[in-house]
Formats: structure tokens, sequence, C-alpha cells
């Protein structure tokens, strides 16, 4: 008598073990992405020190090298070769070169007055904050390689699986379905939250020939056969976090720790990808949610990956204080650790619910119960798309003549239309509708904007014409010297004919969040903002305002003013695993942590944000009597006039 095969012997061995915990209806929605399917497979795939490795592979330098990128006397990034002689990015570069002798500090690229608006690497950039500006185009271009990597190295492996088990589809039919199979959110210049659920189906079925023919003939109600292994192989670089209390690595595996294996496995080709391609290493989190994810990945750094299964869940985040879970490091999560005394996650677990509630709101108390149990139903948004562009200058000292002020508008305009074609604005996918410029003396503001031609090609020259006649409507007002901050706006973004498309665009399009998942607060802020501002910032997420609701926990939301980020030289985002050394003033009103010494700068990048909510504010109104007085009255000279204008 032959032996039985294979699919035979899975078929016997499922059907003489206890069943799974999961259903054929679990499975079925892995397909569909649904927020709420216990065997969702999520992933967040972060840089390690981005801007430092930008540096490093620019200059071809070895990874044992102590490195610091820096901008004017201020680091903005430190690898981790620097980083155990105690150079952080809260020092300056004087300090670091002291605790480090053969520290390598290349400046950023900048802009120069003077010089038509484009950037270049300069010696000795440090002294010459009154003239340059600087420039991110370096890493937005490495940003877009290392995506375009990431995004081969997935359609790679779902070609693989489709062709393994659908190989007479053909190359066509394989990459059409492809499309559908994977969701990328850009979480910013240097991240990426990935949902992998359906691609791992595709492999399920793949490898377990026998779930696609039982799930044709079962109920989605009927449990799923357990796997057929009682071992699981991880790679080594693959860091497990332990399991819950009550569990042990000996107990038999289920499917959702077979999906989290597929997804460890998916994840690990991706960021092998990057860095056989272009010498860039990644760190990952892989688990059932982006929360679970994003605090995954920054657990293990650099280049390796963290896996939070479902049985390591509450271990996972019982050694976290939860005010490092995003939207309770602010003002929510000190008033939690007021009334219980506590910070931790472990013991805010004992808490009932009803007293959540009770104490907070009814929303807040079952948002805040959810979240600290490791429930996140936000989901991938690959339908991001960025509202408005700003670029800016604080001057110090100001600038004292209309010639210096043209001169930074050629900068500015040639900034603003290098990202305008990153956008598609050369192939008509998206252009903006409006221009704005602001500036700022002795305490005052004046704001004046205007339409961009519908029948005019936006290039570098129109967005430089446009500036400098807005800027001669603001000298007609009069007392503008000296200039203090001078910014340029570009905004109402439209589709064009073909349509916008980003990066990813070739993956399905995905709903918007699920509404139960967003949590009670009305902060938000914008992923894309440190790779679009015109300088680098000072936060890795800053709260950027308030509107009503938010889309849901790490669901990554874009606010109305994507883009206009940064009004002044700033530091850079910190990330999860630096530490901070230096003085830190905090912001009273987005209760973010900044160096005292860019205490300015960042209470300038509060003011420009409000100068263009009250011009957006302003447009509407005006548009809003224009409707309602058309054919009775017409609106009169000045109603609309800006107070600071």
């Amino acid at each position: 008598m032959s032996s039985p095969s294979r699919d035979d012997a899975f078929f016997l061995r499922a059907h003489s073990r206890p069943t799974s915990c999961f259903t054929y209806r679990n499975l079925h929605q892995l397909r569909t992405y649904t927020p709420r399917n216990p065997l969702r497979v999520i992933a967040h795939i972060d840089l390690d020190a981005f801007y430092a490795q930008c540096e490093m592979v620019r200059l071809s330098t070895p990874r044992d090298i102590p490195l610091a990128v820096q901008q004017w006397d201020s680091l903005i990034a430190v690898n981790y070769a620097a980083r155990p002689f105690g150079v952080s990015r809260m020092i300056t570069a004087k300090d670091a070169k002291a605790r480090c002798p053969t520290l390598q500090t290349p400046h950023v690229a900048t802009f120069r007055e003077g010089e038509g608006g484009k950037w270049t690497y300069r010696d000795h950039s440090e002294v010459n904050i009154q003239t340059d500006k600087v420039s991110l185009d370096p890493y937005r271009a490495e940003s877009k390689k290392i995506m375009a990597a990431m995004k081969e190295a997935l359609r790679g492996w779902a070609e693989y699986m489709d062709q393994r088990g659908c190989g007479e589809k053909g190359a066509h039919g394989v990459r059409e379905e492809y499309e559908h199979l994977v969701r990328v959110e850009k979480g910013g210049i240097d991240e990426v939250f990935v949902d992998l659920s359906a691609l791992v189906f595709v492999t399920l079925m793949q490898r377990y020939p026998m779930l696609q023919e039982m799930e044709e003939k079962k109920e989605l109600s009927e449990k799923l056969p357990v796997p057929p292994t009682t071992v699981l192989e991880w790679a080594a670089e693959d860091s497990l976090v332990d399991l819950d209390a009550g569990e042990v690595e000996e107990d038999d595996p289920d499917w959702d720790d077979v999906v989290m294996l597929i997804g460890a496995e998916i994840v690990r080709s991706v960021r092998q990808a990057v860095w056989e391609q272009l010498k860039y290493t990644c760190s990952g989190g892989i688990a059932r949610n982006k929360m679970l994810a994003k605090l995954g990945s920054a657990c293990n750094k650099p280049n390796k990956q963290t896996i939070v299964r479902n049985r390591a869940v509450q271990q996972f985040l019982g050694g976290f204080s939860f005010t490092k879970i995003r939207m309770l490091g602010g003002k929510l999560g000190k008033q939690v650790a007021t009334i219980w005394d506590t910070d931790q996650v472990s013991e805010l677990l004992h808490v009932p619910l009803v007293q959540l509630k009770a104490k907070l709101n009814d929303d807040t108390g079952t948002w805040l119960y959810e979240v600290i149990r490791g429930n996140d139903y936000s989901e991938v948004n690959t339908g991001t798309q960025i509202k408005s562009m700003l670029s800016a200058k604080s001057f110090r000292p100001s600038i004292n003549s209309e010639a210096q002020a043209e001169r930074w508008l050629r900068i500015f305009a040639a900034d603003i239309y290098g990202r305008l074609v990153e956008e598609g604005v050369l192939e008509h996918k998206r252009r903006p509708t409006v221009i704005s410029l602001h500036h700022r003396t002795s305490g005052q503001t004046k704001s004046r904007q205007v339409p961009i031609p519908t029948g005019k090609t936006i290039d570098e020259a129109l967005l430089y014409d446009l500036s400098k006649a807005l800027l001669s409507q603001v000298l007609n007002g009069g007392r503008i010297w000296p200039c203090a901050n001078l910014s340029l706006t570009v905004s109402g973004f439209e589709d064009g004919l073909v349509g916008n498309q980003s990066l990813f665009g070739f993956f399905s399009q995905g709903a918007h969040g699920d509404i139960s998942s967003k949590p009670p607060l009305s902060w938000t802020h914008s992923p894309t903002d440190r790779e679009q501002a015109g300088e680098l910032e000072p936060v890795k997420r800053r709260k950027i305002g308030h509107s009503s609701s938010i889309n849901g926990f790490f669901a990554e939301s874009f606010n109305p003013h994507d883009d206009e980020t940064d009004n002044a030289e700033t530091l850079p985002p910190y990330e999860l695993d630096e530490a901070f050394t230096c003085p830190t003033y905090t912001c009273p009103r987005c209760e973010k942590a900044v160096p005292e010494t860019e205490r300015t700068e960042h209470e300038d990048w509060h003011f420009a944000k409000d100068l263009d909510s009250q011009q957006r504010r302003a447009t509407i109104i005006k548009s809003t009597q224009a409707s309602t007085t058309k054919g009775r009255r017409k609106v009169e000279k000045g109603q609309t006039r800006l107070a600071f204008g």
C-alpha cells in the first residue's frame, strides 16, 4: 500500500487533533483586510537613523565609522557607531566632537541666497545660517528609491507565490491580481506600514492547499483544523516577544502563529532587498495591528525585526509606560497618570471599564480600555495625499530689502516646484490652485494670496513671478522692513486629467478607518510633514492642531495642511531609540518637548500654522458671503480683510 501524500497526511492529522481557535470566516477575512480579523498581519518597516545612513551612503562611509549629520550647530541624526561615545542629537556639534574626536559631521545640503534655488553640499555650511536654507531634497530622493525597492520586493514575493500556485494565469494575470494583495501606507520619509493579510493568505493557500479545498466545502462558522506542525522555524534575526503568562513555547502553534511567521518572512525579504540594492538597513515590527507593529519595530534596532504574536501581546505591552503609546504621550496620558497614580500599562489593566468611563468619559474610557489591551482597528491607508506645501525662512538677523526678499522667493519657488514634480504636476496628475505669501515684521504679519492660473503650466518661473507679485502687494502696504520671516505656500490641490497615483498607487485603495477604532481625542498630525518641509522638524510626530475626530489609533491620518511643517531651521524627529540629554522646552500648545535653543523657531512654526488657518477661514467666509449675496447685493470692499493684514 502506498504511503499517503503530503495533503492526505495533512488531512488525517488535522482531523485527529483538536480544532483551531479560528474559523474559515477568519481565513476568508484575510483577503478582505478586515480590521477586526484576529489573523490580520500588519508590518511597520522603519529605516535606521535614516538621515545618517543617507550621508553614509553618499560618502561611502563604513558602518563602523562614527558619523552625525550636522545642521548649523546642531546634530539631526547620529549613526549607531557614534552612540557608544555619548553622541546624541540633543547636544551640539562641538560637544559631540569633544566626546568623539573621530566623529564625521557632514552638514546637510542647503539652498543659498542668490544662487537661483539650487541646493548643494558645502564646506563649513554651519557658519552660513544667514544666507542658507536647509534642503531635504537629497533625503526625499533616497526615500523614493527605498520605497521603490520595497515595492518591487513585495511584488516579487506575490508573483512567486502566485506562479507556484496558479501558474496558468501568466505574468499579466499575476500582476493584475497582485495589485489587490498588498496595502502600503507611507508613514514618513523613513517608514511605512504594510497590511500583509491578503499576501499572507495567498502564501497560506500555496503552502497548505488543503485549506483551499476544505474552505470550499465548509461553513464559514466552522473551526479550522490545527496547523500540520508542532514547531515553527523562526530566523535568527526574528526577535520574538516572550509569551504571556500561562503560555509556553512547547504548546502547538495555531494559525495566528503561522501567519506571523509568514509575515516575518515577507518583511525579512523586503529588508534584505533594500540592503542589497541600496545599502540601507531597516528594522521591522510584525503584529496584528499598526500600534503593536510600530512599537515592535523600535524594540530591537538596528537591523532586526520584532514579532509580537497574539499570545504575547500582554507580555509586550506590560513592560511599557502607557505614555509611550501614541495619543497617550500628551495631556490625556498625564491626566490618566495623575488619576491612577501610575504610568504603567500593567497596573492600568486592573482598572475596570466602568471606572475608566466614570473618570474620563464613555468614549475615552472605552478607547483606553481597548488600547492598553493591544486592540487597534485602524486600517492601513493607501490614499493619503498632501493638501499644501510650504517653504519658509526665519531670518536672524532680519532682512531689509526687496532684493533680498526676492532672492529668497526664488529659493522657495524652486523648493516647492521640486516637490510638485514628485507629486505629478508634470504628468497633470495633481496641481495646486492657490499660492500664498506670508511676511512678518515687528510682530505684525501680512498675508496675500492669488489663484494659480489654470491655463498655464506650473513651473519654477511661474511660481516665482506669482510670489513677486504678492510681495509687491505687501510692499504697497508700507512698514514691512525689517522682515523676520518670509514664507510661500501652495494649496488647494486638485486631481488632474490622469488622476493622482502615489508611489504605491498600484496597490489597492483602502477604505477609511473603522469608526470604532477612532480615539475620542481631537489630535491630528501629518506623517509626511518631515520630508515635505523646507527644513527638518524638532519632533518625531508633531501635533499640529485640533479637529473633530481622528482616523483611528495609529491611523496616521493626514492633516489638511500636510506639507506646512516648518518655517525655520530646527532639529529633526526624535527616534524611539534615541536618548534625550539636554534641557528642553515643553510647548503648551502641542505638548511637545523641543530644545530650549529652538524654542523661538518652534513658536514660529505655530505662528505660521495659525496664519494659514486664518487665511483659509477668510477664504471660506468670502466664498460663502459671495454666494449668499449673489443677486441681492455686492460684497462690500474690505469686508473679509484679515485683521493681521
